[in-house]
């Protein structure tokens, strides 16, 4: 009887573990391969901890924030609002999409916003018009996870693509795989062409121009650095590295008043689970049960934002390592001295004062 028990205990471990071996390998989403996700060593300084919290409770995770020529601060938040700051220190409801989908976004030179939409492409918003869809094709197929988005002075839109296979409720399958499946991409509203200025990018997110547009910058988030590809010049139609070796994963980014850039940097893996991206099986495992990949991602542990010289030198870092009072911002913009922080984790927009970080 012994004997019958061990064996029907036997036949059904290995009946499991054939169930598992087939879902992890036959099934799995993803296809990877192995990289080093462990950014490069930084040390703690808790400056964010001394944010100013704007529109505490009204703002919900605000991926992108935004200013016009007026001095009004713009966020969009993913339960679908675009909400605005006027400078008399009062919040307004002002527009809102029936989606929990919209990212990063600029502002437009003809005035209105220009926002990316995950699900739907580009929308431009404005006063008059609110809500209006300006691209949701490229090359015949649907615009899909467009993620951070800048205007060019000659009208050209440039923006990024996170990943041609993975949508936005998987992103992090794509930075479990490992492969550049990222686009950027420049959109000419006259002609209403589009065409890739950069293709194999990983996990292609944060877009900002130089100073004189000569350059346009998009961040790999999961190498952890920064493309500069030259729009003029003699560099012109080159692709070079602006920063690598980040200590953080690179978001959005942000033109500063000087010429040099804000960016903001996530923790993509919780901190003693970085083995995780080490092997093959290991990423298979995460990749195919959902509950066990919440262990693993790890942008809600701290926050992070850095400026970045044009000769790719980190001038300024701040940070939360605690996550004490902000945690997973994703995007640092300066205006008048101050730096105000988008994040996916806050009911606020962070105001920090940079006289006295």
């Amino acid at each position: 009887m012994a004997s019958n028990l061990i064996r029907g205990t036997s036949s059904w471990v290995l009946a499991v573990l054939v169930a598992l071996t087939v879902q992890i390998f036959y099934f799995s989403p993803i296809d990877p391969v192995v990289h080093d996700i462990r950014p490069a060593p930084s040390t703690k300084d808790n400056k964010l901890q001394n944010i100013i919290k704007l529109g505490e409770g009204l703002v919900k995770e605000a991926e992108d924030v935004a200013v016009d020529k007026e001095g009004t601060v713009y966020a969009v938040t993913r339960d679908g609002w675009v909400k605005r700051l006027r400078r008399n220190g009062n919040w307004e409801d002002w527009k809102h999409m029936d989606s929990n989908t919209l990212l990063g976004f600029t502002t437009a030179k003809d005035g209105g916003l220009i926002i990316c939409d995950a699900d739907k492409g580009l929308l431009k918003v404005t006063e008059e018009d609110g809500f209006i869809v300006i691209l949701s094709h490229v090359n015949g197929s649907e615009l899909r996870f467009a993620n951070d988005v800048v205007e060019a002075s000659d009208g050209n839109i440039y923006f990024s693509i996170v990943s041609t296979k993975f949508q936005l409720q998987d992103w992090y399958l794509d930075v479990l795989e490992a492969r550049s499946h990222g686009q950027l991409l420049r959109y000419n509203p006259s002609s209403n062409e589009t065409d890739i200025v950069l293709d194999d990018v990983a996990f292609a997110n944060g877009v900002a121009l130089s100073k004189d547009e000569d350059y346009v910058v998009v961040c790999e988030t999961w190498k952890y650095r920064c493309l500069r590809h030259w729009l003029k010049g003699e560099k012109k139609g080159t692709t070079d590295i602006l920063i690598d070796n980040l200590p953080g994963a690179p978001d959005n980014i942000n033109l500063a008043p000087d010429g040099s850039f804000w960016i903001a940097l996530v923790q993509l893996t919780t901190e003693g689970l970085e083995f995780v991206h080490d092997y093959k099986i290991t990423k298979h495992i995460a990749a195919s049960f959902p509950r066990l990949l919440n262990f693993v991602i790890g942008t809600k542990t701290k926050a992070t934002v850095v400026n970045v010289a044009t000769d790719g030198k980190i001038v300024r870092k701040f940070d939360d390592g605690d996550g004490k009072v902000t945690s997973f911002v994703t995007s640092a913009l300066e205006f008048e001295d101050h730096l105000y922080l988008g994040s996916l984790n806050s009911n606020f927009v962070g105001k920090l004062p940079l006289y006295n970080a």
